[in-house]
């Protein structure tokens, strides 16, 4: 896509958020359902994926791990979010990629050690181009990508969170 493509198709976007803030309020909605064993069938948008439990917890491997599956949303996330700003800034690409790794301790997720921290420690995120782009360039692109990117945004500063249940018990008092 070109600059140009991409401003024409932002362009009604951006006018109509800023002159009725609310229309840019979204809802994102994601539904899961418990499957056999210990799994969890995710509706993406655009398939169906099986979460279960990392093999360092017992799993067989075969399902996605939901740690990994949070690393690829920031992979895909925050590539997709660096294309668009190197297209609105005019820097040409001609290939990339873009890694995640995380670092867990599995003993706070099993219960071993309460000491231990149950979640990521440390996520890297690594970006490599193909670019004729100067260092200049390189590091406004990376700085707007950050600023940008949703997933990145997210996990550096943790949104309002609740958890709740709605339940229906088919459980019988005999």
């Amino acid at each position: 896509m070109k600059r140009e493509q991409l401003q024409a198709l932002q362009a009604p976007l951006k006018a109509r958020y800023s002159a009725a803030p609310q229309a840019a309020l979204v809802t994102l909605r994601a539904c899961g359902r418990l499957g056999e064993g210990i799994t969890c069938r995710v509706e993406t948008g655009k398939a169906l994926a099986t979460a279960g439990l990392h093999p360092a917890t017992g799993g067989n491997g075969l399902a996605a791990c939901s740690g990994d599956m949070l690393l690829e949303a920031l992979v895909a996330c925050a590539g997709v979010t660096c294309s668009a700003v190197a297209t609105a800034i005019g820097v040409d690409i001609r290939s990339g990629t873009v890694r995640a790794e995380g670092d867990l301790d599995f003993r706070g997720t099993l219960g071993v050690a309460k000491d231990a921290p149950v979640g990521f420690t440390a996520i890297r995120l690594q970006f490599d181009f193909d670019t004729d782009a100067g260092e200049e360039q390189l590091a406004t692109l990376l700085r707007l990508t950050e600023r940008y990117c949703v997933v990145y945004q997210t996990l550096r500063t943790p949104p309002q969170f609740t958890i709740g249940r709605n339940a229906t018990s088919t459980k019988r008092n005999d």
